[in-house]
């Protein structure tokens, strides 16, 4: 047993991404570090898991694993494959640097923040950290250090399941902020095409993207250029909603009635 603690590192970008190549340098100072990710990018995966097909687990180097999946499955291999990959439960998880943005509705797409959930719904702290690709990734991995460490610390402290999604947006000034999450407007459409063999194929969505200044919010403080760490539920319940379903409940009983 060692007296560093152990974090297991992924992303959706892939095992040889920059920004998780940042992370785990950073991390390689403190911490032991054993990284399972994707063969390949994931991005907008989601929490997707692989029930229906094999997959492949390789070694790359050292410490780093390679799975033909998505993140969420990485994370699922890292923690149930017994000492195949990891010695033992791991501290903390983290997932990331991602090359890109997850702010608002995004965490809901992310394969980045769905990596860090799973393992949050063991009950393992989880980071889930995604940059605006202009930045220094050294900087932002050792701002997520930092992070990390402190939520290690809180969650000894007080142990509980803690997902949380950091965001560092363009021309970052250094602060960072807990934050809600805001609401981002895509360009939503569906765009038809013809390959060259004449075959019909599509493209899901538009490139542009904004959003409305709401106080407190993660959009809210990229507009500042202020980093954000913005806390996530794992129970997904709408608990003032629970009235509201039962006098459904109760109209379809009385719908029913009434057909008879």
């Amino acid at each position: 047993m060692t007296a560093r603690p152990l974090v297991l590192l992924s992303n959706d970008d892939g095992h040889d991404s920059r920004g998780l190549a940042a992370l785990r340098e950073a991390l390689l100072t403190e911490w032991d570090v054993i990284v399972v990710a994707p063969e390949h990018e994931q991005s907008a995966s989601s929490h997707a898991l692989s029930l229906r097909e094999p997959l492949r687990l390789r070694t790359v180097s050292e410490g780093v694993f390679a799975v033909s999946g998505t993140p969420a499955d990485c994370v699922y291999v890292g923690l149930h494959a017994g000492s195949r990959v990891l010695p033992r439960r791991p501290d903390l998880v983290l997932s990331g640097i991602n090359l890109g943005l997850n702010l608002g509705q995004d965490v809901f797409y992310s394969g980045t923040v769905a990596a860090a959930r799973e393992a949050a719904l063991r009950g393992i702290p989880a980071l889930a950290t995604s940059t605006h690709t202009s930045l220094d990734l050294h900087r932002v991995a050792a701002a997520c250090a930092r992070l990390a460490h402190a939520l290690l610390k809180s969650h000894t402290a007080t142990p509980r399941p803690v997902l949380l999604s950091a965001n560092f947006p363009k021309a970052w000034n250094g602060e960072i902020r807990a934050t809600r999450l805001g609401r981002r407007i895509y360009e939503e459409k569906v765009d038809f095409r013809t390959d060259p063999y004449g075959r019909e194929y599509l493209w899901l969505g538009g490139p542009g993207v904004r959003h409305h200044e709401s106080e407190g919010t993660d959009t809210a403080a990229y507009d500042v250029h202020v980093a954000s760490v913005t806390p996530l539920l794992l129970d997904l319940t709408s608990y003032d909603e629970i009235p509201s379903v039962s006098s459904i409940i109760d109209d379809t009983r009385t719908l029913k009635e009434t057909a008879r």
